[in-house]
């Protein structure tokens, strides 16, 4: 059984940090493109960060550039997500999804059209004084 189990959430206060990490069961992460996405309440799903399979291309949402990176380790098959300099506006449930390679355009599309395979269950992220 394919899986993808999200750790790492959690409160934090603005300007704090957090690292999601993504754990994959059943296959190996080494031909799929992962995604990070996330979605507050009230709001639609929205790609955060996108990256290959070979590492050699990543994505951000203007939202987080400079701020987040996606990371990912195939001897482990898991992926992360660092965050620095969280904001309010953060705060929301974040899912990994992978995608299998042949199927993915660019990882630009993967994030902006969240189009995508398999998702985890998801990761509360709450940012708040």
């Amino acid at each position: 059984q394919l899986q993808l189990v999200e750790s790492g959430g959690g409160l934090v206060q603005p300007g704090g940090s957090l690292r999601l990490s993504c754990v994959a069961s059943g296959f190996t992460l080494d031909h799929y493109a992962i995604g990070w996405f996330r979605q507050a309440p009230g709001k639609e799903r929205e790609g955060v960060s996108c990256i290959s399979d070979s590492d050699d291309s990543t994505y951000y949402a203007d939202s987080v550039k400079g701020r987040f990176t996606i990371s990912r380790d195939n001897a482990k098959n898991t992926a992360y997500l660092q965050m620095n300099s969280l904001k309010p506006e953060d705060t929301a449930v974040y899912y990994c999804a992978a995608d299998p390679s042949i199927l993915v355009t660019t990882v630009q599309d993967m994030c902006v059209m969240v189009r995508t395979s398999y998702w985890g269950q998801g990761a509360q992220v709450t940012v708040s004084s």
